[in-house]
């Protein structure tokens, strides 16, 4: 278990310092069997250490000293309904976030995985931390590897961490390339 966790804060501190997390905002959980390790509440992801990192049982009990992040109800219920997912990644980087606060969905880019539909999924907004919230991410993102929370930011869950942040990551790029493209092509051209 020492080693999920350690690879837990190296994940942590990767979406820090690459700007997909700011302040004390986000969360990241692993399964581990019947548990599951995430990260506390209002702890910045870039400054954890081991002793942070609560375990949890999947019916929401803290079995280690701290406070989970208050968004621990929306992992346990997507590990529910997803017995393929192993990691669970939820940010609020720029320009996804920039995108949910928006009335422009994200195309789905090459790069990835293969693409079943043209735009990423997104769900309504819900109070963070909200029973709702749980609900409304957990079937919205039971067919997909990504979702768009309105107004809030992503979800991204995958087999384990490396995958998830690598597709975070995907996703935040692509997201700044649309950006920029609609940017420019907003922009005419002075003659």
């Amino acid at each position: 278990m020492q080693d999920n966790v350690k690879k837990l804060i190296e994940i942590s501190n990767n979406l820090y310092n690459k700007k997909l997390v700011s302040g004390k905002s986000g969360n990241i959980s692993i399964r581990l069997g019947k548990y599951i390790a995430i990260t506390p509440t209002l702890t910045s992801l870039g400054h954890l250490k081991e002793e942070d990192i609560i375990l949890v049982d999947m019916d929401g009990n803290c079995l280690t000293k701290g406070n989970p992040s208050s968004e621990v109800g929306m992992h346990l219920a997507i590990y529910e309904k997803r017995n393929d997912v192993n990691a669970i990644i939820h940010v609020h980087s720029p320009y996804v976030t920039g995108f949910a606060f928006s009335d422009k969905k994200i195309k789905r880019l090459e790069g990835f995985g293969q693409i079943n539909q043209e735009y990423l999924s997104s769900i309504e907004y819900e109070k963070p931390g909200s029973k709702e919230l749980a609900l409304n991410a957990s079937e919205g993102i039971k067919d997909e590897d990504v979702l768009i929370l309105k107004n809030h930011g992503m979800i991204c869950v995958g087999k384990n961490l490396k995958e998830t942040e690598a597709l975070a990551m995907f996703i935040e790029e692509s997201a700044k390339t649309q950006f920029i493209s609609i940017m420019l092509n907003s922009v005419k051209d002075i003659e």
